[in-house]
């Protein structure tokens, strides 16, 4: 690769932080504040796409803080922000989807007539700035400055709404992203400064990313193998806790109490991706694969056990627990909450595996999922924004109300199911084929994948099949999970005469007040009560249904005149245009296109060709179809050659 020297990696970072002063300037203007946010977000995706064609041709355009201005950052270590590869990956994806999404705040908070609109949109530049600067960093030292700087930006966001239940959720993600993770981070960075600097005959520490690993870590690991194990895992553990790697996810699901853009495009594609980007620029780039192969556990009792397993059997573990949780929750965010703990889990899970198919899904999952979560987000938000409704229980029939917006949803749902001709079947399809490739006890790895598609169907499905196949008086709140098998036969209200859900008659009071069981009508009414308060789920707990109720009498009833739930006789039927707003509307349509796209045409899509090209650097390859057929031995060897 040749590196020139460029502003533009800088420009990047710089445009948001200077629409955030703009956007603040004009506090008084909405209709001006939220198009800087717009006119920001097209310069930012214009900049970083014009730097795509040289990158693809082996440029790096990289801008440092000691040339351009001669100013030392930290002594032997340059404050550098460069546009390679893999950084560009993650940085074209925030970029462009940040477009939409600013749309769709600009709908989202004026159909709640939210409050501190300006603080909000400022702290969401912000947040993007900072984003972009984790793409670009060029080193550690400069990636743990603007990891830092994430949580902090964001922390109004998640606090939005300065209620009880949202302040604890505040203090709680700075608690793990910025101390525990932040701590974790530093002290991995400051073990490969020292590891470094003392395997160096010039005493130089050497912390800039290289494809396949830095060298100088690599001879440093030679002679002190534990060291270099433990600030592996130190990194792996702060990258972490914004991936969501359990058991340091749990301040995921609580930050959904933040506005459904800032869940959207920050907690499903910017802070918990730059995690996931973390471990990649981790195991590509800090350590390579090469390495990681190279330097095993001796674990007592079993013995040598490669230092990736570790990693990969925690991410199996979590991208399945996380899953079958989600089960469990009715309150839609909180469900997508742990989907997202589950997915994000895929990409550590593939690049663990270290094998080059497996990489190559792990990197083209980031922006797989990316498109699918956002879509569901969005219509999560939007179904909040028009109809209060924030619990699956309550969403019998809404495809009626909000046909397109359930349509996208269903997209997104079988995006993140893996099925065909979506995004994440094609990442899903080669993580399964590289560990198929690596044999051995990694089919077990490649179980986890299956099984966990087999949930992804069970706790987003319920979710479509409520919406479009039951009516509002007559459903199971939660078929799959809280009733027994077949579901009762319904949830609440009666129909006399009316056909049970199995397809039954209906058993009917006799003149003693029994019914043709011999049963008494009580029982009936029993059965008959709202299946989520005769079976509570997560919503149920007293602090969470109080700040819910408080919250929704906040807002406006915007024509439906409820709160939550159908309205009295039943949702409006109206057409897909008709809905909601274009603010909103636009941007649903415009991503859930975009994962069908990336699931029909992958290779015309730039992410799968950049991700090839990744993987193609890191095993030093000139073409990806070199590492066709190789098992995980076969490509190491390809890689020290």
């Amino acid at each position: 690769m040749t590196e020139v020297a460029d502003p533009r990696p800088l420009a990047a970072v710089l445009v948001s932080a200077l629409a955030m002063c703009l956007i603040i300037a004009s506090y008084r203007y909405p209709n001006v504040r939220e198009s800087w946010s717009v006119v920001a977000a097209l310069a930012k995706f214009g900049i970083i796409l014009s730097m795509f064609p040289g990158v693809m041709d082996g440029t790096v355009y990289e801008w440092s803080l000691a040339d351009s201005l001669g100013i030392e950052f930290l002594a032997g270590i340059d404050f550098v922000l460069r546009a390679d590869p893999l950084g560009l990956l993650f940085a074209l994806l925030a970029s462009f989807l940040w477009i939409f999404t600013s749309f769709y705040a600009a709908g989202y908070m004026r159909g709640l007539d939210e409050h501190a609109q300006t603080r909000f949109f400022a702290s969401f530049a912000a947040s993007l700035s900072t984003a972009i600067g984790i793409a670009f960093a060029g080193n550690l030292v400069t990636i743990f400055l603007f990891y830092e700087l994430l949580s902090l930006v964001t922390y109004p966001l998640v606090a939005h709404n300065e209620d009880n239940e949202a302040r604890i959720a505040g203090r709680k993600y700075l608690a793990y992203t910025f101390f525990g993770g932040g701590v974790f981070l530093l002290a991995g960075t400051v073990l490969v400064y020292w590891l470094t600097s003392s395997a160096d005959p010039a005493g130089e520490a050497h912390l800039a990313f290289e494809s396949g690993g830095i060298g100088m870590l690599a001879e440093a690991a030679q002679a002190d193998p534990v060291f270099a194990q433990a600030a592996f895992y130190l990194l792996i553990a702060g990258f972490g806790v914004k991936a969501a790697v359990m058991p340091l996810h749990s301040w995921l699901a609580d930050a959904m109490v933040a506005p459904t853009p800032v869940s959207g495009l920050l907690h499903a594609v910017a802070v918990v991706k730059s995690g996931a980007f973390g471990v990649a620029r981790v195991i590509l780039e800090v350590y390579g694969p090469g390495l990681i192969y190279d330097l095993p556990l001796n674990v007592p009792g079993i013995g040598e056990v490669g230092l990736n397993i570790p990693v990969a059997i925690l991410a199996a573990f979590t991208l399945t627990a996380a899953s079958i949780i989600a089960l469990r929750k009715d309150h839609l965010k909180r469900r997508l909450a742990f989907s997202t703990t589950a997915q994000l889990s895929y990409i550590v899970l593939g690049l663990s595996m270290l094998h080059p198919l497996a990489i190559l899904g792990a990197l083209f999952h980031i922006p797989a999922h990316a498109f699918g979560k956002l879509t569901l987000f969005f219509c999560a938000g939007a179904v909040h924004v028009e109809t209060h409704t924030d619990y699956v229980s309550e969403m019998a029939g809404i495809g009626k109300r909000m046909p397109l917006t359930m349509s996208a949803f269903a997209i997104g749902a079988a995006g993140m199911a893996g099925m065909p001709l979506i995004a994440g079947f094609v990442s899903k399809f080669y993580m399964l084929i590289g560990s198929g490739s690596v044999g051995g006890g990694y089919w077990l790895f490649a179980a986890a994948l299956l099984l966990s598609g087999v949930l992804n169907i069970a706790y987003l499905w319920p979710v479509v099949y409520t919406a479009f196949f039951e009516s509002e008086d007559r459903h199971d709140a939660k078929p799959l999970l809280e009733f027994p098998r077949g579901g009762k036969r319904e949830s609440y209200g009666t129909v006399e005469g009316s056909l049970a859900p199995d397809g039954g008659q209906r058993d009917e009071p006799d003149a003693d007040g029994a019914n043709g069981d011999g049963d008494a009508v009580a029982d009936r009414d029993e059965d008959a009560e709202y299946a989520v308060d005769k079976y509570p789920s997560d919503h149920t707990v007293p602090e969470d249904a109080a700040t819910h109720d408080d919250h929704a009498e906040d807002h406006h009833d915007h024509g439906d005149h409820h709160h939550g739930g159908p309205p009295a006789g039943g949702w409006e039927r109206r057409s897909p245009f008709g809905e909601s707003t274009w603010l909103m509307l636009m941007p649903i349509a415009v991503i859930a296109t975009g994962a069908v796209v990336l699931g029909i045409v992958p290779g015309y899509a730039v992410f799968l060709d950049l991700a090839m090209y990744i993987v193609e650097g890191v095993f030093g390859v000139d073409s990806f179809d070199e590492l066709l057929g190789l098992s995980l031995e076969e490509a190491m060897e390809v890689m020290s050659e």
